[in-house]
């Protein structure tokens, strides 16, 4: 499996390498210190229908998240709670091997109205997180859980 990161203390910073592939947009940015979410701008602006419209919106940064390592990109909550406007495969995964540019996959659920979003504009985050690997184990039975049964079994 190679050599993996080791997963930093709370508070460390982790160094990724990102490639600008538009000088003109700023670096993604936490809103604030202390946030999980790493704010990704849009390239280019993007109408979005009403009723389920969609685009593929490019971030104009590569990057190389190291070994043990993976992003989530996830939705912005002002954005789906005032527009309607959320992603399609959330959380989108970034393995530690992707190097192409991120785009973001949106999607308008609001019924009747468009949702323009502008070059520049914040459209989702990113968080990245340390990830392990699986090994599987086969076995005849699983060890009992407190949970028991399967989906649905937590209550409402």
């Amino acid at each position: 499996m190679g050599d993996r990161a080791t997963v930093l203390p709370m508070g460390a910073c982790l160094r990724v390498p990102v490639r600008r592939l538009d000088a003109d947009l700023p670096l993604p940015a936490y809103a604030r210190p202390g946030d999980a979410g790493i704010d990704l701008l849009a390239r280019e602006d993007a109408l979005l229908a009403p009723g389920g419209g969609r685009a593929l919106v490019p971030t104009g940064i590569a990057i190389a998240l190291p070994e043990g390592y993976a992003g989530f990109v996830q939705p912005r909550s002002g954005l789906a709670l005032h527009h309607g406007v959320t992603l399609l495969n959330t959380p989108g995964l970034i393995d530690c091997g992707y190097r192409d540019e991120l785009k973001v996959l949106l999607v308008n659920l609001d019924p009747t109205e468009p949702f323009e979003l502008h070059r520049g504009d914040r459209m989702a985050q990113l968080v990245v997180q340390a990830v392990g690997q699986v090994e599987w184990e086969p076995v005849e039975e699983l060890p009992v859980s407190e949970r028991g049964g399967g989906f649905g079994h937590t209550g409402r």
